[in-house]
């Protein structure tokens, strides 16, 4: 069973897909109940669709040490060289672009979900009038779920004339599919690497693995499957 989740990437199992902050973001997302996982009451998604585990990154923000390590991993990802902008999703990727870009002592924007529909109609907001002019940027997500949404904010930033360096998260359920081919999306923290650090930890005893690794194979119907419908 625990050949199931590993990553395949780690020859001795001890997945560190973002580095060395991994495993800790996964044992502090347990412990302050940014990651819950629940078969029995499963959460309801913003989609519509019933799932057995949920993730609320917010929860870091209360902790200074979780805050720091999440830094840390974004920067230890950003191997290739520092970008010229960083930008932040709204709402929960704003947080952490800003503190990284403060960190890195480079400029900062926001990717609204959608364009205003008065004012100056802006989508990406702190952006000079003149846009990126090709400068390479770094997009900051906290969670990749579908994927719909951060791919939506890539595509906002390349038409602004941005040049995208890096793509990163804290977490990524891994369910997104084709919407994020080409982007190079990173995560400090795999689905995966969750389970099997819930595992070790005791969070989760077999049968709520064996819960979870049904749900990763077939997401969008594992609710209806147990008599939840989709609203």
């Amino acid at each position: 069973m625990e050949d199931e989740f590993k990553c395949g990437t780690c020859s001795d199992g001890a997945c560190y897909y973002g580095g060395v902050y991994t495993i800790n973001i996964a044992k502090t997302g347990l412990k302050i109940g940014a990651i819950k996982i629940n078969s029995e009451k499963p959460f309801l998604w913003a989609s519509g669709y019933w799932m057995p585990i949920y993730n609320d990154n917010r929860q870091f923000l209360w902790y200074l040490d979780a805050r720091e390590t999440i830094i840390k991993g974004f920067i230890d990802q950003m191997k290739e060289g520092f970008p010229d902008v960083i930008a932040g999703t709204a709402s929960a990727g704003i947080p952490w672009g800003a503190w990284l870009a403060q960190r890195l002592n480079l400029p900062f924007v926001y990717v609204r979900e959608k364009q205003k529909d008065h004012g100056m109609r802006k989508r990406l907001e702190g952006l000079p009038d003149e846009g990126f002019q090709e400068k390479s940027v770094a997009l900051i997500e906290d969670l990749i779920s579908t994927g719909e949404s951060s791919k939506s904010a890539a595509d906002a930033l390349r038409e602004a004339n941005g040049i995208l360096k890096y793509c990163l998260s804290i977490f990524n359920y891994g369910i997104s599919g084709q919407q994020l081919e080409g982007l190079g999306f990173k995560s400090l923290l795999d689905f995966n690497t969750l389970l099997r650090t819930a595992v070790v930890s005791g969070y989760i005893n077999k049968e709520n693995l064996e819960t979870l690794l049904d749900w990763k194979k077939d997401p969008f119907t594992w609710g209806e499957r147990r008599g939840f419908t989709k609203r």
